[in-house]
């Protein structure tokens, strides 16, 4: 998920009743939450790397108590910092019930990762595997909305009973009933979308696509509708792509399914599988294709052949020919690498 998103489930975790234990419980929780995202600075070593260590280590069931204790690590030293002083001082900060609460939100940042299409590898090292719930998108306002909802709210009711001068129970933690809620309401969505996609699933598979059986289905959420999905199927020939309305549940409402065939295999396409950014593109790509295209460049010692990857996952129909998290591999005559460039930016990376 995007980082609003975990922060906000941080918060919500803290406010549940967990920062009636100890100090510092939701600032931990909230940055512990995020923290798995620090393998964003993989980006240093150039797109595809980033792409090969991003959901690694710090996504990994491995990850979490490392990350975690990186995390409570920095609180004891904003702690110190500040005099060891925090906003109650009959309730000091209890370090172990902290490294677990850290542990905790490590694995709340797991669960929300693995319920979009991405993907995690939680087992990594020990397992190379993606995989994912694929109910959700990247970005899902529904979940941000409830999640802010139970932040909020608790704050609003207290600015109106300070206005009316009515008293409340001190010792009662702030917000504890709207986190509940708003995280159950999180729960709910999740139970609404893995129904509604278990029915676009079935639905796939049902059906043949121009007489042949699927090999393999999936579906893939819109943002803004739950019952709206983007269907891919693969064949021994070709791959099909279209929506599929899990409220009905009907195959191609709209009558535009494509039909994608498999490009042949030649020895250019596998020279830039065989690169850097050809492997690993490869090992996270759900549905991937490559398409070929000859440049007019007659020097030997310049680009001669442009491969472009693309995961099918991600060609949402009406997209488009350029689809995000893409990777070009330029190649000479002698299907050499040139360059190597992901997520369709400009930026080129070093010969491998």
């Amino acid at each position: 998920m995007e980082p609003v998103t975990h922060f906000l489930f941080g918060a919500n975790l803290g406010r549940l009743g967990l920062n009636r234990k100890t100090a510092l419980a939701t600032a931990t929780l909230t940055l512990a939450a995020e923290a798995a995202d620090l393998d964003v600075f993989s980006r240093f070593g150039g797109s595809a790397f980033a792409l090969n260590h991003h959901r690694g280590f710090t996504h990994s069931f491995l990850g979490v108590p490392i990350v975690a204790a990186a995390v409570v690590a920095f609180m004891y030293l904003l702690w110190r910092m500040r005099g060891r002083k925090t906003r109650n001082p009959n309730l000091p900060p209890r370090w172990g019930l902290l490294y677990t609460y850290a542990c905790l939100a490590g694995l709340s940042h797991i669960l929300l990762d693995y319920t979009n299409s991405y993907g995690i590898r939680p087992l990594w090292p020990f397992s190379e595997r993606w995989i994912s719930w694929d109910i959700v998108s990247i970005f899902e306002p529904a979940l941000l909305v409830a999640l802010l909802l139970g932040l909020i709210v608790p704050s609003l009711f207290s600015l109106i009973n300070q206005e009316i001068g009515a008293r409340r129970n001190r010792n009662a933690p702030p917000g504890r009933l709207a986190a509940a809620l708003a995280l159950l309401a999180v729960f709910c969505i999740w139970g609404l979308r893995d129904y509604e996609h278990r029915r676009a699933v079935a639905a796939l598979q049902a059906r043949t696509y121009e007489n042949f059986d699927a090999l393999r289905v999936s579906a893939y959420p819109y943002m803004l509708n739950p019952f709206l999905w983007y269907g891919v199927a693969e064949t021994p020939n070709f791959f099909a792509r279209m929506n599929v309305s899990s409220l009905t549940p009907e195959v191609d409402p709209d009558g535009t399914m494509q039909i994608r065939y498999k490009p042949e295999e030649t020895p250019i396409t596998l020279a830039a599988k065989r690169s850097y950014t050809g492997q690993v593109y490869l090992s996270w790509a759900a549905y991937p294709v490559t398409e070929t295209e000859t440049l007019p460049n007659d020097s030997t010692d310049s680009a001669a052949y442009l491969v472009r990857f693309r995961d099918l996952r991600y060609l949402y129909p009406g997209q488009g020919a350029r689809s995000p998290l893409g990777a070009n591999v330029l190649l000479t005559r002698d299907l050499k690498v040139v360059s190597e460039t992901m997520a369709m930016r400009a930026s080129r990376k070093d010969e491998h």
